[in-house]
């Protein structure tokens, strides 16, 4: 066996493989695939693992993709560009990279640290009203099938041929038809974001929670459990107007403009999530779990309102210092206030010590097979805990209000859904059948794989 045991972020599973290579280019990954497949090792992908369910977790060869990153190509477009990049680039490179050329993302998670091909495969959403997530971006792919061969396909593919059904489950699938060695992105000109940030009453941002999700390009809330408050952290485009001013204000003496300079970083961010003022907390909270309440309203205190105008890769993603385990759900947009209101209930009845602010998010609704925004607009509800707290309790909890109300869970976060139920919101025979096809002896497939999509 493998000396070396892989351990996912949140330290939610581990595994010790086999065997474990970092192959150094596209045909390196293919011979390594081929000669696994023929000793009957199953294989799978890991980037940066901060997936918290087991989507990573095999006893045969585990792969990293790391050498696999970088710029392949631009394509310009009216629109902006296509670029395809190696599926292991980091988002946090894959937006440097992008800044380069005058180019971003249309749309990011929170979180900058995992790998291109992690984050599309987990379904990695973002938010905004009139934004899908970043599957939603990909055009194509290459993936390396079982047989070790390279597969082009992408949306451009016929709808109902084989190629494209592969690039259905291969662009946001788990990784269950194939490693993916490059992804081709639909990309806009870079642009600035207005980032406001407000601490409003609970009852005044859960009951108008449509309109300020509708109103803005793209919107974040943040509730402390146990306080009467949430912040909210709403992001618009800034005209052409105010981008002269904000880079006039980056110019130097000489009038060329500054590069580089601090990301910029909201107050939750910096006064409570990433300045070490949370991992305190958290000491505290995990010696004396009665103190959560107080150091709850403690964390509640110190946001305020503020203001602010950058890049928009650094207005969405935040730094994530201290380590925990998280769950999430998609939801229809109109059961989002319901179950907000279930679950603070819940909360003053149990008393349950949560020290971590429950984050709520939205998507548009998009038609890839397996995003949990699939044929409907979604509000999405993440639940976390301190990594050496208890997390069952709560975690059943809202699960229970989360699946009466219709929810999907994130493919990357800690939850108990079996392809049973979840064949109710995708169409898992097609997924199967792709599977199937490109993958006839399982060596792509894993526990989890097995539990959410079933056995093809």
């Amino acid at each position: 066996m493998c000396a070396v045991t892989f351990s996912t972020w949140g330290g939610t599973y581990t595994a010790t493989p086999a065997r474990r290579a970092q192959p150094r280019d596209e045909a390196e990954l293919g011979e390594l695939v081929a000669k696994a497949a023929a000793e009957g090792l199953r294989v799978r992908a890991v980037g940066a693992g901060h997936s918290f369910t087991d989507a990573a977790v095999t006893d045969g060869l585990l792969l990293s993709l790391d050498h696999l990153s970088g710029l392949e190509s631009v394509e310009r477009t009216p629109g902006g560009a296509l670029v395809t990049v190696g599926a292991g680039t980091r988002l946090h490179e894959l937006n440097a990279l992008l800044g380069s050329w005058g180019l971003a993302m249309r749309n990011l998670g929170d979180i900058d640290r995992q790998s291109v091909a992690g984050a599309i495969s987990t379904g990695t959403h973002g938010t905004g009203a009139r934004l899908g997530g970043l599957a939603t971006q990909v055009r194509g792919v290459r993936v390396v099938v079982a047989d070790g061969t390279v597969r082009s396909v992408s949306d451009a593919d016929a709808p109902g041929s084989p190629e494209r059904a592969l690039f259905e489950v291969a662009r946001l699938g788990l990784g269950s038809v194939g490693i993916l060695s490059a992804v081709t992105l639909d990309v806009v000109p870079a642009y600035l974001l207005r980032s406001v940030e407000r601490v409003r009453p609970w009852d005044e941002v859960v009951g108008g929670i449509d309109a300020l999700f509708d109103d803005h390009h793209r919107t974040d809330a943040y509730w402390f459990p146990g306080t009467d408050r949430m912040l909210t952290w709403t992001h618009d485009l800034v005209d052409d107007a105010g981008t002269a001013v904000y880079e006039a204000s980056r110019r130097g003496p000489s009038g060329l403009l500054r590069r580089g300079g601090h990301a910029a970083r909201s107050l939750l961010d910096e006064e409570v999530l990433a300045n070490g003022a949370l991992g305190a907390i958290m000491q505290v909270a995990t010696a004396a779990p009665r103190t959560v309440p107080r150091l709850n309203a403690l964390s509640a205190a110190v946001l305020g309102d503020r203001t602010h105008v950058a890049p928009s890769d650094r207005v969405m993603v935040t730094r994530r210092r201290v380590r925990f385990v998280e769950m999430e759900y998609a939801l229809p947009r109109e059961a989002l206030p319901g179950v907000l209101r279930e679950l603070a209930a819940w909360f003053a009845a149990s008393g349950e010590p949560v020290p971590f602010p429950v984050e709520v998010r939205c998507t548009a609704p998009d038609d890839v097979w397996l995003s949990t925004a699939r044929g409907r607009a979604s509000a999405y509800v993440a639940v976390h805990q301190y990594h050496r707290m208890p997390y069952r309790a709560y975690f059943d909890a809202a699960e229970e209000i989360f699946v009466a109300a219709g929810g999907r869970p994130h493919w990357g976060k800690l939850h108990t859904r079996t392809a049973a139920d979840l064949a109710a919101h995708y169409p898992l025979d097609d997924v199967a059948r792709v599977r199937a096809a490109v993958d006839p002896h399982g060596v792509f497939r894993n526990d989890y794989t097995d539990r959410v999509l079933g056995t093809p």
